[in-house]
């Protein structure tokens, strides 16, 4: 199936699922599900995974029936990669469009934005693309993480450094996010655990213009091992200019670009050996119920494999429709002390949040591009391949 820009936009646009079977009341008035997606910025890449699972998700439920008898009908979004314009729609969605449920965006920037409005009108919000810590820390009580928090995400990779006597590292990140901010103080604590001596570390507010001379300084250090915690687009843009400059530490890595299953494509030579963290691929070894059925199912109607971001949402969306069936309600207060209460699996993983609402069950993983194929090399009991380094 072939998404378009044209099928979200920044004015309402209501997206009508029909399946094969449909077996709801069609007098009964559809649940409305709002959200906003990415189509263009810094997140359009992880988002349009997020945007699929949303409308795969939907299509699933319409043509098992819908759901509490009445059908799924979302309402989508663009919100351009931008807090403000996402902040703006959720208010939109929930007061003028007044839906039932709301998902999450794309990003820990754009989910503190977004939450804040959906905490005001007390609505259930499954954050399926948030991991840093700061969104659980405004004492919240309608705010649910999926993902491990991005603290704990390098702590594989830098074990693995350890365990070859790579002991020096240089850092580079995008300052201007919560996500990015945790994932180089989890870094900090792993490396001192590690016994990992931090060379070289610079944040930046625009990769465009500061990647360049960053680059430089990195190359100077020649630390053994460089990790870049920045969305999309800098990633790309740092590979481009390793290559441009014929360097290249012994370990690199980065995270969200190399996840997407078209990275290698994208990436071209530049991408093999690069690490990134994970919270879920598509692989036999993952152990959670439903996993091959998934990513047949998902490939067959984007046209690709999903990367986590898609398994996330998807994850959300089920999570979601537990807790209405199981409270046979929309009233988002049942919604929220069902879902404070449970300890499960997931497609994603294990789902269990603290008082707070972030996620505490689940644990990420390590993979790495080899010879044009992604391989999950840590944890050893999930690995399909050892690590190169």
């Amino acid at each position: 199936m072939q998404l378009h820009a044209k099928w979200v936009i920044t004015c309402v646009c209501f997206l009508f699922l029909t399946g094969n079977v449909c077996l709801a009341d069609d007098t009964a008035a559809p649940i409305r599900i709002g959200a906003t997606v990415s189509l263009e910025g810094k997140f359009q890449e992880p988002s349009a995974m997020i945007q699929k699972a949303f409308i795969f998700w939907a299509d699933e439920i319409n043509q098992k029936g819908g759901l509490l008898g009445r059908r799924i009908t979302l309402i989508l979004y663009d919100d351009k990669s931008r807090p403000d314009l996402a902040r703006a729609l959720y208010k939109k969605l929930i007061e003028q469009v007044r839906v039932d449920l709301v998902f999450s965006p794309y990003s820990t920037p754009l989910t503190l934005a977004a939450s804040e409005v959906s905490e005001q009108h007390e609505m259930v919000m499954m954050a399926c693309a948030a991991a840093a810590r700061k969104p659980w820390q405004r004492n919240f009580r309608y705010l649910f993480g999926l993902y491990a928090p991005a603290n704990r995400q390098f702590i594989g990779l830098l074990d693995m450094m350890a365990r070859k006597n790579h002991r020096t590292l240089s850092i580079l990140y995008d300052e201007t996010s919560a996500f990015n901010l945790d994932i180089v103080n989890g870094i900090h604590q792993w490396a001192d655990t590690f016994d990992i001596t931090i060379m070289y570390e610079q944040g930046f507010q625009d990769g465009r213009k500061a990647l360049p001379h960053l680059v430089a300084a990195v190359k100077e250090k020649n630390a053994a091992g460089l990790i870049l915690s920045a969305y999309p687009p800098d990633c790309y843009a740092l590979l481009g200019l390793l290559q441009k400059e014929q360097y290249r530490p012994p370990v690199l890595a980065m995270p969200i670009a190399p996840v997407h299953p078209d990275f290698h494509k994208n990436a071209g030579d530049m991408a093999d050996l690069v690490f990134s963290t994970s919270q879920w691929e598509p692989d036999e070894r993952i152990p959670f119920p439903g996993t091959q059925r998934f990513v047949e199912k998902f490939t067959k109607f984007a046209g690709h494999l999903p990367s986590f971001h898609a398994v996330s949402a998807y994850a959300a969306c089920r999570l979601y429709e537990q807790a209405v069936v199981q409270t046979e309600s929309l009233d988002n207060k049942r919604l929220r002390d069902y879902i404070f209460s449970l300890d499960t699996v997931t497609l994603l993983g294990r789902f269990k949040v603290d008082h707070t609402g972030m996620q505490i069950g689940h644990n990420p993983f390590i993979i790495q591009w080899q010879k044009g194929k992604k391989q999950i090399v840590w944890p050893r009991k999930l690995q399909t391949a050892a690590p190169v380094l």
